[in-house]
Order: C-alpha cells, then sequence, then structure tokens
C-alpha cells in the first residue's frame, strides 16, 4: 500500500449548538443546513492551519479534499456544512473538492480515501464519523475516539499509514484555533 495521511474534520459550528445566530449560506442567505457566524470563522482557522505553510508537523497540505455531498435548496437537507467548513481551504489550495459520496455512503467513501496516497482530508458529520467512518479504518496504533461530543468542531483525527503498511497510526490533534477551544480529547 501506498503512503497515506487522513486528516479528519468534524464540518463547523451550526445553528442551535451554543452559538448565537442563524445558519447562512456564503450568499448570506438564512439557512438553517449551513454554518453560523463562528463555524464561518472556523472554516477560514482551517483554511489557514491546512492551507499554509505555516503549520508544520502535524498539520500537512492537503492533496485532495472530501466532503459529504451539500444540499442544494435551503432550509431542507442535506447539510451543506461540511461542504462550506473546506470551501475557503479549497479555494486557498486550487484545489476542487471531492463531494460526490453522501452521507449513508461511508463505506464507498472508506474505500475510495484507503485507495489514495500522499495527504487527505475529510470533513463530515460527527455522528456519522463516530458510527459509519472510524470502524472502517485499519488501525495498528492509537485508539480513536468512540464519542464525539456535539459542542466539539475543533478536533482533527490524524491517521497515518507508512508506505507498504496497511494500518494506520491514529493521533488525536487539538490546533485550538479559536478562543474557547479545548485541548481535551474526545470522549473525556
Amino acid at each position: 500500500m501506498d503512503a497515506l495521511t487522513l486528516f479528519i474534520i468534524r464540518h463547523a459550528e451550526k445553528p442551535d449548538d451554543g452559538w448565537p445566530g442563524p445558519g447562512f449560506t456564503a450568499d448570506g442567505v438564512s439557512d438553517t443546513e449551513s454554518l453560523v457566524l463562528r463555524g464561518w470563522q472556523r472554516a477560514g482557522a482551517w483554511a489557514a492551519l491546512f492551507g499554509t505553510d505555516l503549520a508544520k508537523g502535524d498539520y500537512a497540505r492537503p492533496d485532495a479534499i472530501y466532503a459529504a455531498t451539500p444540499g442544494t435548496t435551503p432550509n431542507r437537507g442535506p447539510s451543506s456544512r461540511p461542504a462550506e467548513t473546506i470551501v475557503a481551504l479549497a479555494a486557498r489550495l486550487g484545489a476542487t473538492p471531492n463531494e460526490d459520496f453522501g452521507k449513508g455512503h461511508e463505506p464507498a467513501l472508506i474505500k475510495a480515501l484507503l485507495a489514495l496516497n500522499g495527504v487527505v482530508l475529510l470533513c463530515w458529520e460527527h455522528k456519522a464519523i463516530i458510527a459509519d467512518i472510524l470502524p472502517l479504518i485499519p488501525v495498528s496504533k492509537g485508539k480513536p475516539p468512540t464519542k464525539w461530543e456535539s459542542s466539539r468542531f475543533d478536533v482533527v483525527l490524524r491517521f497515518e499509514r507508512a508506505k507498504g503498511d496497511d494500518k494506520f497510526a491514529f493521533k488525536e490533534l487539538f490546533p485550538k484555533l479559536l478562543s474557547g477551544d479545548s485541548d481535551k480529547p474526545l470522549g473525556d
């Protein structure tokens, strides 16, 4: 197998998760399936972290970006939040994100991701990350979380597979990009 670093992040903040204000699209249209202001700020922070050479070591620049297929009609699912969370990063990198996989298609998504090499960033919904994505990633070192608190948007899950290996080493990262972000592991 080829070397692969896979970063998994949750979409940024959404309405009714402790952050005031409505969700809205990049065009300012009110939308319950979009990010709130704090979420748009986090999307910019992810772009700065992963889209520059400022962060070395744990946070490599992605060669490919994946997000769940977004909805096209405001205030009706599916959620646009994963795609909105990575739009600034994709623009900064001059990349076209892969949004071909929707929620419910996680087995096909993981099969496609595990066949890649280089550095890949995936943005998804936290419940599906825990229940439908993490169990499909073979890990030989480290223990991925089994719970993701609904109030946490600030964590990076890093999986690294060396060339020739078929399993990943796992590390949970806490970049603390915005005020109030935590360095407490998920599930604690």
